[in-house]
């Protein structure tokens, strides 16, 4: 009797439960279907969450080939549904054009070509080249679900080349830099948040003394191969509305890198990047970025984190200072005071703080007034809402601390 009442109090619950009877992907045009559905956790047959499936939308939705996405449901029998999610593509073969100066007034200028979506099937390929006074050339491929949902891989090709200055007893140096590198990453994704990549790097550095300041225990000459092995890890909760986006990213980066050189010990460096997006209002977005790194404290004029205008500081200027340890919090107001269709006008205002521990030094470093830089400035971004990151920035940052410079920072994609 007791399993018959509760057969009979259970039984009229599970009929109860909706299941997805089709899943049907409405909008594409050049991505294959069989794509999307390969990322969906939801299936047919199983049980209709909504939770879940707003879960695979925000995925989606970070996809380079998805500019925006949302689903719907319709009822084909008594508890039996079909899910429609509908989709609005990106266009994603993305030219990429750079022109700027060089310390001597040259025109320098990069041109590079990438499909974002390869085949159809969320695979990123393409390649650049630069002449900056020194040819450069890359080639990429990075596909995250080249074996499965969870499963995939990235290969890259690097030949690079550079003058760049180094800092030494209090002076400074300008050498040629260049840099061979092959790359392979394994890429896993455990979850619509948690990923990882790991692999390993083999590259050779150059560096040629051109002009400025010399010592003997700096060689104007090196040429040394090295071993990088690397790991990625992402947490990724981040949720896009066109260019809006809310939400809390946080980025781990670990490299150890091998040698046999005098100059040079192996060495680690890592740094963690935090990132949390708020809408604000209807056209405002407020972006964060926390940047916090150590590497091994050599006293080299090799020290891997740059104090630069387009990795952390706008308006610093390029190459200024190298250090073995970073703190850096960029933060910015987005808004939007243009949008009709496709396009978007948008404003920001920001400030970037940072300081640096110098190469052989304390992690006191942080806090000694000679080392935090302070800018602050306005900018503008020109979007385009059907092509995946077509967005060009200008910014004009203006220190604030002592002793402090000034200038444009032009680029593609948003600072951060």
């Amino acid at each position: 009797m007791l399993l018959l009442i509760v057969y009979l109090t259970i039984t009229p619950s599970i009929s109860q439960e909706k299941i997805i009877a089709t899943i049907k992907i409405e909008g594409l045009k050049k991505t294959k279907e069989s794509t999307i559905l390969k990322l969906l956790s939801v299936q047919k047959g199983e049980k209709l969450d909504s939770l879940e499936i707003a879960k695979n939308i925000a995925r989606l939705k970070r996809l380079p080939a998805i500019s925006y996405a949302y689903f719907k449901t319709f009822p084909e029998k008594e508890n039996s549904y079909n899910l429609h999610i509908y989709v609005e593509e990106n266009f994603t073969l993305i030219p990429n054009i750079n022109f700027w100066t060089t310390t001597h007034r040259r025109i320098a200028y990069k041109l590079g070509l990438y499909e974002y979506n390869f085949l159809g099937k969320n695979m990123v390929l393409g390649g650049f080249y630069q002449q900056n006074g020194f040819n450069s050339y890359g080639i990429n491929f990075r596909a995250p679900t080249l074996f499965s949902k969870h499963v995939g891989l990235a290969l890259n090709h690097q030949s690079w080349g550079s003058e760049e200055p180094l800092y030494f007893e209090g002076q400074s140096a300008n050498y040629k830099y260049q840099n061979i590198s092959y790359e392979v990453l394994g890429l896993y994704q455990f979850n619509f948040r948690n990923s990882i990549e790991a692999g390993i790097n083999f590259f050779k550095e150059k560096y040629t003394y051109l002009s400025g300041h010399t010592s003997a225990n700096v060689p104007q000459k090196l040429d040394v191969n090295k071993k990088l092995l690397k790991f990625v890890y992402t947490y990724d909760n981040l949720n896009y509305f066109y260019h809006y986006v809310e939400g809390f990213k946080n980025q781990l980066y670990a490299q150890y890198v091998t040698t046999v050189n005098p100059y040079q010990d192996d060495f680690f460096i890592a740094w963690n990047d935090v990132f949390y997006f708020k809408r604000i209002g209807e056209k405002g977005n407020w972006a964060n970025r926390l940047r916090v790194g150590l590497s091994s404290n050599a006293n080299t004029p090799f020290a891997p984190f740059a104090l630069d205008n387009n990795i952390n500081l706008r308006g610093v200027g390029i190459l200024v200072d190298r250090g073995t340890g970073s703190i850096v919090w960029n933060t910015e107001y987005r808004y939007t005071l243009y949008e009709r269709k496709w396009f978007v006008l948008q404003g920001n205002i920001f400030t970037d703080i940072g300081s640096w521990r110098s190469p052989g030094g304390k992690l006191s470093d942080f806090v000694q007034h000679e080392n935090i830089k302070m800018y602050s400035g306005l900018g503008l971004r020109f979007i385009n809402k059907k092509i995946f990151n077509a967005v060009f920035r200008i910014d004009y940052g203006y220190g604030i601390t002592p002793n402090s410079s000034k200038g444009f920072v032009f680029g593609i994609g948003q600072y951060f």
